[in-house]
């Protein structure tokens, strides 16, 4: 099974970054809160279509942990039962974890679908991490990292949930955003090390760190920009999300401290690529950092002066996490050869 042990890796990886993009469109659309509850989705394995399944009314049968609106907030089943002619307080049971009682079909869906993704890549990280005893005798790091994924997938889904409970607690928010990029690591380093190919790079100790500075500084910015998100996402609730020319109206210091700091970020990996073909070094994806980076400095021009057009910060969130696999993927190739050659 070792030769397709590489192939449901990369399997998994895509279906990660899915979850990523999944998880990029519910902050776009302010779906968070579509499923208060956690992991059903209010008391449903598939939730309702119809804001009418989540009202009260007589002869009317639920089950256990089902839950309703009611009176402006979460009423959950205590048991099966048919209601009767008249509201019985006694038969439901308050939803203590958030005070959130509100239902909208688009949010609770697309939350819904986030949260399968998010089902189906942890399954493939169960079938990546079985398989990955195939490789205990020879590179017990493999199995070690496929299990590690596992675990990682497990917290991510708890940190999912507290996510939902603290009603979208920014901290929590960028938390969640940056243990998706250590899986994504993680499931990298492993696509790498069970690579087929024997290519062998030039480098030096120069590039390997400058490599690394800029791995840093593009998790810096991500880490930025969740904040400045965190803003925009204050200013739609004060503005509305009709009202998109207001939503960066006096904007914070992080703001421009994201702004200012993706010049810097562009600046080192332009160095990078010059050192890479003044000295021919290889390191092809180079490229694909560059064009990634082009994409994520037009997309938040785009977002800044033309008013956010839809999936523009969808964008944007989606191509800074690729771009972060991209660079640990050359960290990676150049870390074999990092003291191959002097400094450059």
């Amino acid at each position: 099974m070792q030769k397709y042990f590489r192939k449901i890796a990369q399997i998994t990886l895509v279906l990660v970054y899915l979850v990523i993009v999944a998880g990029a469109v519910v902050r776009m659309t302010g779906s968070g809160m579509g499923c208060p509850d956690w992991p059903k989705c209010f008391g449903y394995y598939i939730p309702p279509t119809d804001e009418s399944v989540l009202n009260w009314d007589k002869n009317k049968t639920f089950e256990k942990g089902q839950v309703i609106i009611h009176s402006e907030a979460l009423k959950v089943a205590k048991t099966d039962f048919t209601t009767s002619a008249k509201y019985n307080a006694s038969n439901w049971e308050e939803y203590t974890k958030h005070d959130y009682a509100i239902f909208n079909v688009w949010h609770t869906w697309i939350e819904y679908i986030n949260r399968l993704f998010g089902a189906l890549a942890g399954f493939a990280t169960l079938i990546l991490a079985a398989l990955s005893f195939g490789y205990w005798k020879k590179n017990k790091r493999i199995t070690i990292l496929s299990w590690l994924v596992v675990f990682g997938m497990g917290f991510q889904a708890w940190l999912g949930a507290t996510v939902v409970y603290s009603l979208l607690e920014p901290v929590k928010i960028t938390v969640h955003m940056v243990m998706a990029l250590v899986i994504v690591a993680m499931l990298i380093y492993i696509i790498y090390k069970t690579s087929e190919t024997d290519k062998i790079y030039k480098a030096s100790r120069n590039l390997y760190k400058l490599l690394w500075a800029s791995l840093i500084v593009t998790l810096i910015q991500i880490i930025i920009g969740t904040q400045v998100r965190q803003f925009i996402d204050l200013q739609i609730d004060i503005f509305g999300e009709d009202a998109k020319s207001q939503w960066l109206m006096n904007p914070t210091l992080q703001f421009y401290i994201h702004r200012s700091f993706s010049i810097f970020v562009g600046v080192l990996n332009l160095y990078i690529a010059y050192l890479i073909y003044k000295f021919e070094l290889g390191f092809e994806k180079i490229r694909w950092v560059l064009l990634l980076l082009l994409l994520e400095i037009i997309s938040g021009i785009t977002m800044y002066y033309v008013d956010f057009p839809f999936g523009s910060q969808t964008f944007h969130m989606v191509v800074a996490a690729i771009l972060f696999g991209v660079q640990f993927y050359l960290v990676l190739e150049a870390s074999k050869t990092k003291s191959s050659l002097n400094s450059l």
